[in-house]
């Protein structure tokens, strides 16, 4: 005979772990290093562990097992960080994420094939000073071109 569980508690998990690399995309601007979104990424898949595993304890009446949780914090990390590199970055949906918020970013796209034309960034200041920003858009494209 076969039977076929899933337990609620991973389902909530699983979806979670989807989405939480577009959470830190709304929580951190473009400037954000790479390295600080990281950590973010880690510990809201930590929390969320915990809280999934809470409300599992809490629904069935059982006591919590901070282990359970503990040990589901990193598939779900490893989940959202192979998301994030697989799906929601080649689609542009990590940085639109950024951009929601962040009504003064420049983002510009990581093509590095030689054979593309040059991109032309024009930039508006409204509030700031132009030469600025522009500065920006150039130390960004040059990095970028690197």
């Amino acid at each position: 005979m076969i039977e076929f569980n899933l337990d609620v508690a991973l389902v909530i998990q699983l979806l979670v772990s989807t989405v939480l690399p577009l959470l830190v995309g709304l929580v951190t601007k473009t400037v954000t290093r790479p390295g600080v979104r990281a950590v973010l990424l880690a510990a809201f898949s930590l929390l969320t562990s915990l809280l999934v595993e809470l409300g599992a304890a809490m629904t069935a009446g059982t006591t919590y097992d901070i282990g359970q949780g503990l040990l589901l914090a990193l598939p779900t990390f490893l989940v959202a960080v192979g998301l994030h590199y697989g799906l929601w970055k080649p689609v542009g949906a990590a940085e639109k994420a950024q951009e929601l918020f962040d009504p003064n970013a420049i983002v510009v796209p990581e093509n590095r094939d030689p054979k593309l034309q040059p991109v032309v960034v024009n930039v508006y200041a409204e509030n700031g000073d132009a030469s600025e920003i522009a500065s920006v858009v150039g130390e960004k494209l040059r990095r970028d071109l690197i």
